[in-house]
């Protein structure tokens, strides 16, 4: 894990996000939380980065409120922003993942209300 381009990412993160911090874990490693507003719900994120970043992506569950149910999630519970194959760590961050995350949040506020998720899906 790269923990000097995390906190670079963090630092560029923190200029379009207002709500984002970065915290240690007990290995000596650091994860990312942030608070999203969709138009109805504020939620919470963590952002966990495998040991292999950047060249694996970062892991996303949603903290608060608690998503029982919804598409485009792994088994774990883990939320699926970007196709695995679609990583690209020359070109994705943790901005990236971050604004990524907001749009599957408002996505899974549309397919709560309408019962189809919007936009393109890949199966995997």
């Amino acid at each position: 894990m790269n923990v000097e381009r995390i906190r670079r990412e963090f630092a560029e993160a923190q200029k379009s996000f207002e709500y984002v911090e970065l915290h240690p874990t007990w290995d000596g490693k650091v994860y990312a939380r942030a608070a999203l507003q969709t138009p109805s719900q504020m939620y919470v994120v963590s952002i966990r980065f495998p040991q292999a970043y950047p060249n694996e992506m970062p892991r996303v569950s949603v903290d608060a409120p608690t998503i029982n149910h919804a598409p485009h999630r792994y088994n774990n519970g883990l939320i699926c922003y970007l196709h695995p194959t679609m990583w690209n760590p020359g070109a994705h961050d943790l901005k990236f993942v971050i604004w990524r995350t907001a749009k599957w949040l408002n996505k899974f506020e549309v397919w709560t209300r309408t019962g189809t998720w919007p936009g393109a899906q890949i199966a995997h």
